[in-house]
């Protein structure tokens, strides 16, 4: 009698458990303020949201490289960099691996059939200077295991390899968060072993890296540097969101994403700002932002209009046009994903006119924003 009780008392317990632990997942997994990675396309290219400087075990991260894959998925990333630390492999004596390239194969598998673009990487990971910098779009991360810095950044090139200074302003580098720019840099900018540079890096930014990929010509990136769970580093269940690099690219394919890093068509989205050299960043802000619907209020020259935003900024808009509001002041938030509506003063009735913003939250070089022209035809 007892055995029979006892196994019922046991399913009854497993059952109630099931469901209990799958309630806690649903709660946990279902995270409506989660900010997934949405812009829109510009004239003659795609926006492609890429993460290019991201860890696992087989350097000094804390989780499997499939991980990073579901975590790309969740986020609706385009394109992630499998970028392990050449010279420094933490878990070594519990996950010996001598092959570099193990991390991006191991992705690439997870990835199958998903769409998302995994490319293979390294971190070139060396006292300043040079510092940190990646190389991705590599054949072999192993022919990078050279003991000259010099040599290593070559052996990239040989391959093809796109590569970017990472952190320039890493504290742990730089205590006191400048860039210590030094000869050794320029001569591997000259020599076209530096293409790009981190203006954000994880939770920190760099208005000094910015003025020198504006200086140089640098491509401009923005990365997370993950090495611990995307989700507690960048709180998404509030609304957080990793630092990505949006690539204009033609195609989704490694050959144009490649081709668009060379040419520097990237912009910067961190921390809710949107960073990037003006010719880059203008498109952007036109794609994202349109008028829905214009018309004017019965009997008055005041036009009611609706401002759509397409993309994942909230955009903070200052007017700096010949127009004047009737119900909002001159500064106000067009929300991520939504509209905006707005009273415009024209003092007469027009059949065509501009409205001229700056965007607070646009970034094009140390303390300058952006201002957009939105062509405005209402109706009468």
């Amino acid at each position: 009698m007892i055995q029979p009780v006892l196994k019922n008392l046991y399913q009854i317990f497993l059952k109630y458990n099931f469901i209990y632990f799958s309630f806690v997942s649903v709660l946990i997994s279902k995270n409506t303020n989660r900010a997934v990675v949405d812009f829109p396309n510009i004239p003659g290219y795609k926006t492609l949201a890429c993460d290019l400087h991201i860890h696992t075990v087989f350097s000094d991260g804390s989780v499997w490289p499939d991980i990073r894959i579901q975590e790309a998925l969740k986020d609706q990333l385009d394109v992630i960099a499998m970028t392990e630390h050449l010279e420094i492999q933490n878990w070594k004596a519990d996950i010996p691996h001598p092959d570099r390239n193990r991390s991006f194969n191991l992705a690439t598998e997870y990835a199958q059939n998903s769409g998302l673009v995994v490319l293979n990487g390294s971190e070139i990971t060396r006292e300043m200077p040079p510092g940190h910098a990646n190389a991705i779009f590599l054949k072999d991360a192993n022919k990078l295991l050279l003991k000259n810095p010099l040599d290593v950044y070559k052996e990239a090139k040989n391959q093809g390899a796109f590569i970017f200074w990472n952190h320039p302003h890493w504290i742990a580098q730089s205590p006191d968060a400048n860039i210590p720019l030094d000869p050794m840099h320029i001569k591997l900018i000259k020599n076209g072993l530096i293409n790009g540079i981190e203006v954000v890096n994880d939770t920190t930014f760099s208005e000094e890296a910015l003025q020198l990929a504006l200086d140089y010509d640098l491509t401009i990136i923005g990365t997370s540097d993950i090495h611990g769970i995307i989700d507690w580093q960048y709180r998404t269940d509030q609304g957080g969101h990793r630092p990505v690099t949006l690539v204009f690219s033609t195609e989704k394919t490694k050959k144009s994403i490649k081709k668009a890093l060379f040419s520097g068509r990237t912009a910067v989205w961190f921390k809710d700002n949107l960073i990037g050299k003006y010719e880059r960043l203008l498109p952007l802000l036109q794609a994202s932002l349109e008028i829905e619907k214009a018309e004017y209020i019965k009997n008055s020259s005041v036009v009611n209009l609706k401002i759509k935003n397409k993309s994942s900024v909230p955009f903070i808009m200052r007017n700096v046009g010949d127009f004047n509001f009737y119900s909002d002041t001159n500064i106000f938030t067009v929300e991520a994903n939504s509209f905006k509506i707005i009273d415009v003063k024209t003092k007469r009735k027009l059949r065509k006119f501009d409205l001229q913003f700056e965007v607070i939250n646009a970034i094009t070089a140390p303390d300058t924003h952006p201002v957009i022209k939105i062509s405005v035809s209402p109706k009468w």
